[in-house]
């Protein structure tokens, strides 16, 4: 199993969709949320996503085509 970490910011427009939830059901993804904060005009969330390294990617894929931005994160951060 592969883990990684990854920073999501997403507008308010889409924060309503359950993209955390889709994440572990659809792609078979262990969610781990480290900290996140939500404002008015943004929010963001720091993950760990544990799995299968092509089911990683490929969620990773689906949440940018939802309009979330993902940056990876590395220790210490």
């Amino acid at each position: 199993m592969a883990k990684r970490r990854v920073m999501l910011t997403y507008h308010p427009e889409i924060s309503s969709e359950p993209i955390i939830y889709t994440l572990g059901q659809q792609f078979g993804l262990a969610t781990n949320i480290h900290r996140a904060d939500a404002t008015e005009s943004k929010g963001w969330i720091e993950l760990e996503l544990e799995g299968a390294e092509t089911d990683i990617e490929a969620g990773i894929a689906w949440a940018i085509s939802k309009g979330v931005r993902i940056d990876p994160v590395t220790e210490g951060e």
